[in-house]
């Protein structure tokens, strides 16, 4: 047997972010039922990893409304596991009781974007974090930390790689079992990227690190390569490229996920993600919620099945009334 044959495939597991970090930045509002046929189709698409609601203020976050009810209603079956993300006491006490796989806890590394995002600064951030990782895990769940503007930030400029790394290793401290980069504006290059991501690892094995890269300058896809050079092998994305930010003014979505599987699958790796389920699913949310399609993937495929559908419309038209 060759060598080639006995490879083994590297694979790279996906967090789908659209039912929760892309739904709560829409102005149209999905019905609890709309939302569980969302997540029900990425479920079935191959995705293992879906972060479906957050277990916040319904006034703050209307679009989250209902999130304990649709964890009662989850399909419960299968490899996949469901995270919801959880600011505070209280959230973490919702999140217990509708049985969540994963919880997410939210800072960032400048202080003006905690602020205007949760109300305080970073220090205090941790320090209310530290008795909600701990009642987590102690009831076994897996707690997700979320590091955003890794890159810049809209009300403080420019982030420090070496601040980047002391942050990854304090949420690695607290017991968060992975950290997830964000790159919440979308202003990073692959130049900014890599030297925030040497100075992480040093500090943050890359099996405990994601990333999480917005696509507001379109540099998304290009932001995952030095990511998967340097061994990460988890990526953060969004069906159809949903999403943006409220405390980020101009930015834009989590890189799709149909675009992440496409650079993935041509890279020879594999995600046991259906692209073409993937994609189908990304028109029928983009098409819910009255908006174009993020997804340049997505839009490609679309239109490719529209016109297979249409030539083999047309073949048994021609077969049925020709001469």
């Amino acid at each position: 047997m060759s060598r080639e044959a006995t490879r083994p495939v590297d694979r790279v597991s996906l967090v789908e972010m659209g039912p929760r970090d892309g739904l709560q930045n829409e102005t149209r509002i999905l019905t609890l039922e709309q939302r569980l046929a969302l997540i029900s189709r990425l479920a079935d698409s191959g995705l293992q990893r879906i972060e479906v609601g957050a277990f916040v203020s319904p006034k703050r976050v209307p679009q989250m409304a209902d999130s304990g009810a649709l964890f009662e209603l989850l399909p419960r079956k299968g490899p996949t596991r469901y995270g919801a993300l959880v600011p505070n006491s209280q959230g973490l006490q919702a999140a217990i009781a509708a049985r969540v796989d994963e919880i997410g806890l939210f800072t960032a590394c400048s202080d003006g974007f905690t602020r205007a995002n949760i109300g305080i600064s970073v220090e205090e951030s941790l320090v209310r974090f530290a008795p909600l990782v701990a009642e987590a895990r102690r009831l076994g769940i897996k707690v997700r930390g979320y590091l955003s503007t890794v890159i810049a930030c809209p009300y403080d400029g420019p982030t420090r790689p070496k601040r980047v790394a002391a942050l990854a290793e304090r949420l690695l401290d607290l017991g968060c079992h992975e950290i997830s980069l964000g790159d919440t504006i979308g202003v990073g290059t692959p130049g900014t990227v890599a030297p925030m991501l040497d100075a992480v690892l040093h500090e943050v094995p890359a099996g405990r690190l994601a990333v999480h890269f917005h696509d507001t300058y379109g540099q998304g896809l290009a932001n995952l390569l030095p990511a998967l050079e340097r061994g990460i092998r988890t990526i953060d994305c969004s069906v159809a490229g949903l999403g943006g930010c409220p405390y980020a003014p101009g930015a834009s979505g989590n890189v799709a996920s149909e675009e992440v599987v496409y650079l993935l699958h041509g890279l020879g790796m594999s995600t046991g993600v259906d692209l073409d389920k993937l994609a189908a699913t990304g028109q029928w949310v983009s098409e819910q919620l009255g908006r174009a399609n993020g997804s340049r993937v997505g839009q490609a495929l679309h239109a490719r099945a529209l016109h297979l559908r249409t030539t083999t419309a047309e073949i048994a038209q021609g077969e049925s009334h020709g001469p």
